[in-house]
Order: structure tokens, then sequence, then C-alpha cells
């Protein structure tokens, strides 16, 4: 299945930070002979605004491709080797494999919602007390905003660490563990089953419960903010429709401005989640 078009030209629409060699001049990068360790002085630099994409491009620049051309098993392996700088602790699951899913926009569905009360009623009875809250997160969660049409669901819980009480009861519900880090846990449903659900668990008052329900109610206040996302997203899906992870990092830039701007939006009006 195509990557997307075959010049780069979308990619510039979504990025227009300066091209990759100026940064790495500025980051002091010389060497780029190994693709990975150039990268990861890349984001020791700039932090997340290193990119996956970035990645792919210095693998792909030797060839003369773009990132998207890179063949997608050269882009599976460049992924899961920058998934533990993303994410300290990262590791898949036995359970992680599923069929590979072409990446898909959806124009918003008020179904997304009651989709969400159902499984949020069905992990409150099986997570019981052990659940702190259960929010519904994600593209899915701001009314108006186009989406993948998977709904995204986060768990917060007193001790991440403590799966005995959640992990079992999640996987009776019949969603697999697939893969987990120091921040957070990611469930979805396994091979074989529609992909309508991913539930994430998270630490009561940490990092990842704080800053995706910024995210949410930012956009929830913001139908600019909606806007310029949701053509972000549509965007990236045409280049990287056969790539997730390249989807999901292709809206990173987008993504860490509207952070910005909502953590301005916080300060100003006391918001906590």
């Amino acid at each position: 299945m195509s990557a997307g078009p075959t010049s780069g030209a979308r990619d510039d629409a979504i990025d227009s930070r300066p091209d990759l060699s100026e940064r790495l001049s500025r980051a002091g990068i010389e060497d780029v002979s190994d693709p990975l360790a150039a990268w990861q002085a890349l984001r020791e630099a700039e932090g997340r605004r290193a990119t996956l994409i970035d990645l792919y491009a210095l693998a792909a620049a030797p060839s003369g491709r773009a990132p998207h051309e890179l063949p997608l098993p050269e882009r599976q392996a460049l992924a899961r080797a920058a998934m533990p700088i993303y994410w300290p602790g990262f590791n898949l699951t036995p359970a992680a494999s599923r069929p590979r899913e072409p990446v898909e926009i959806a124009d918003f569905d008020p179904e997304w919602a009651r989709r969400f009360h159902s499984w949020s009623e069905r992990i409150a009875a099986s997570l019981g007390s052990s659940a702190i809250r259960i929010d519904h997160v994600g593209s899915t969660s701001v009314a108006g905003l186009a989406a993948k049409p998977v709904v995204d669901i986060q768990v917060s819980v007193a001790e991440l660490a403590a799966e005995e009480r959640y992990v079992p009861q999640l996987e009776a519900l019949g969603l697999s563990l697939a893969s987990r880090d120091d921040l957070h846990r990611y469930f979805r449903p396994p091979a074989g089953q529609p992909r309508l659900v991913h539930v994430h668990v998270c630490a009561e008052g940490g990092e990842w419960q704080w800053e995706h329900l910024l995210f949410r109610d930012y956009l929830r206040a913001h139908p600019e903010g909606i806007q310029a996302y949701a053509g972000a997203k549509r965007d990236a899906a045409m280049i990287w429709r056969d790539d997730r992870w390249g989807y999901t990092e292709a809206k990173t830039g987008i993504i860490l401005d509207l952070l910005e701007q909502a953590g301005s939006w916080a300060t100003a009006i006391g918001w906590s989640p």
C-alpha cells in the first residue's frame, strides 16, 4: 500500500521548522553516519521537537529518498529502536502484534462518546476502587474534531507498577496489554478483533495524566485549535497511511505548539485536571 505522495511537498506543509541539516548544524552534530546516534544527539538538543520523522530522514538521506519513501520494514525497525529513547522502560509484549492497519481519518461521530461511556462503565465495574478516575481523551473526546475512529480511554491508578490490580481485569474485558513504559500501560483489542478502543493506564497526578487532560480541555475550549489540528491530522494521514507511528510523530510539532498555548491558558484560568 502506498505510503503517500512521491515528493516531500506535503511533509513541508506539516513541518515548517528549519530543514534538518540546519537543525543538525545548530545542535553541533556533524557525524550522521549512524542515523540513530545522530538522532539521539538531536533529541538531546531539541527534546520532543526531534521526532521519529527526523530519524527516518537521517536514514533515508544517503539514498536520496524522502522519509516516507523508506520501505516500511526499515521504518518499523527504526521506530522500535527509538521507542525506549522516547519512553524510558518501553517494551512490547507478546500480545502487541496485530496485522498492519492503514491510518484512516473520519469526521467527528457522536457515537464515539457513547462508546466511551459503555466501556467506562465496564472498566469501572471491573476495576472498582483501583480506578481513581476514567477519562475520555484523545481526538474522539473533542466534539467536532476529525479522528481515527478509535476511542482512547485513560484510567488513572494509584500505583502504576501494581499491574495485578488492573491487568488481569482489563484482559478479562477482552483487551490485551500491548506495551508498557515508565509512564503508562497501553491496552488494545487483540489481533482478529476490531480496533474500537485503546485503554491507557497511568499514574494519578502524573505527567501522562495531566498532559492528556490539558490537551483535551484546551481543544474543547478553542475551536481554532480544533481546525488547525484537524488539518494537520489529515495531512499526516495522506503521507503516513501505512505507518501509525509515523502518523503520530508527524503531528508532534502542532501538538507541542498547542500544549504551549494550553499551558498559558491553564495558568490564566486556574485549570486543573
